[in-house]
């Protein structure tokens, strides 16, 4: 079986899905390529992607809510290419699970530099565990699960497991925005803090922490967050 990573490609534009798909096939990658949502989603019942490039604008189906069953469900980065351009329209995708948001037009060899980033920021290395036990939680990072002691199971988004990898690899130590940003990546400014804000919001209620008083996840005013729980990775 191939190494190669696979990125999907969801643009109903056939020359956008051809441009996308020679280039990311010269750099190295294996490429599938969709033109409705119906399809592409019926091709995710038999096929794991790395990465998934998810255009906005489709005629079958809302391309937000599509970026957000994909950040839930599955494991793959998903990058937005979209001819939306508003600052709105970015955010709101990042908070809906994003990874990232590359606007139209765009130039080719960028995408390829993005989806690597990416990749790079999520493979394991020798020495990465993917599961962690913390609190009366474990975190399974290979198929992006909560579990509690009585194993019931929540899923996390991708997104989301960046975040919490970060806090759990880093206990008891306090994280600026700007140490989130050049480890996490993607664009800074509002943008970026609303996106944070929103996944660490959804991975307190994950955990059932208190929104008012939450026990692991702390925010330090004007400094950052820091993780209290004591980690085993296992």
């Amino acid at each position: 079986m191939s190494k190669l990573p696979l990125v999907t490609i969801l643009d109903d534009e056939p020359e956008i899905r051809e441009i996308l798909s020679d280039t990311l096939e010269d750099a190295g990658f294996r490429t599938l390529s969709f033109g409705r949502a119906r399809e592409f989603e019926a091709a995710l019942k038999t096929v794991t992607p790395d990465v998934c490039l998810v255009d906005l604008s489709l005629p079958d189906t809302d391309g937000l809510a599509l970026v957000h069953r994909l950040a839930l469900e599955q494991g793959a980065v998903v990058i937005i290419i979209s001819g939306r351009s508003q600052v709105q329209d970015k955010v709101t995708g990042l908070e809906l699970g994003a990874d990232d948001y590359i606007i139209k037009p765009f130039d080719p060899s960028e995408v390829v530099a993005r989806i690597r980033v990416r990749l790079r920021k999520t493979a394991p290395t020798e020495t990465t565990s993917n599961t962690a036990g913390f609190a009366n939680w474990t975190a399974h990072f290979d198929r992006y699960v909560l579990e509690d002691d009585t194993g019931q199971e929540t899923p996390f988004s991708h997104a989301e497991g960046e975040v919490l990898r970060l806090f759990l690899q880093s206990p008891k130590r306090l994280i600026s925005r700007a140490q989130m940003q050049d480890m996490l990546g993607g664009g800074a400014g509002d943008s970026f803090d609303r996106a944070m804000d929103v996944r660490i919001s959804r991975l307190r209620t994950k955990l059932r922490e208190d929104p008012k008083n939450p026990q692991l996840i702390k925010t330090i005013y004007g400094a950052g967050y820091i993780f209290l729980g004591d980690v085993s990775w296992r």
